[in-house]
């Protein structure tokens, strides 16, 4: 399932959702949900506007996900991202995997959203107590080095 959205999450709901939605297939959920720093190089974030272009922002976490459940024996997967401005500590973007086994889920979960972070057409702007800024990736965005 993949969202777009302004409003905010509930990840406790969205898992309970990814459970029910998988039927007993699943022995294994993980989920990563990400939110809006306070603190990005040294400078207080006041908001951070995430924009994206609607119909290719969709078609590309739908690929993602489809390249999870073909790498992976997933049950279910969830990808939800948001939009618009937000405030620091606010949910910004969920994933999560549902597999019979944890090693998949948990490669499923970290291979969405390292790509997520790399190759989904989002483009983030900072509004810092330096000014304004847009941010693009940096080096631990890249699939396989997240800190």
């Amino acid at each position: 399932m993949i969202r777009v959205q302004t409003a905010d999450f509930d990840p406790g709901l969205e898992l309970e959702q990814l459970r029910i939605q998988t039927d007993g297939q699943s022995g294994a959920v993980v989920s990563f949900t990400g939110l809006v720093r306070d603190l990005n190089d040294g400078h207080e974030i006041r908001q951070m506007t995430l924009e994206h272009y609607p119909g290719m922002t969709e078609k590309a976490l739908r690929a993602i996900e489809q390249k999870a459940q073909a790498r992976w024996s997933l049950a279910g997967t969830i990808i939800i991202h948001r939009v618009g401005p937000l405030q620091p500590n606010d949910r910004i973007v969920f994933v999560a995997a549902a597999s019979t086994h944890r090693k998949d889920a948990f490669r499923a979960c970290e291979f969405m959203i390292d790509t997520l972070k790399t190759d989904a057409p989002f483009w983030k702007k900072e509004a810092t107590s330096a000014g304004t800024r847009w941010l693009s990736a940096t080096e631990p965005d890249q699939p396989g080095q997240a800190d």
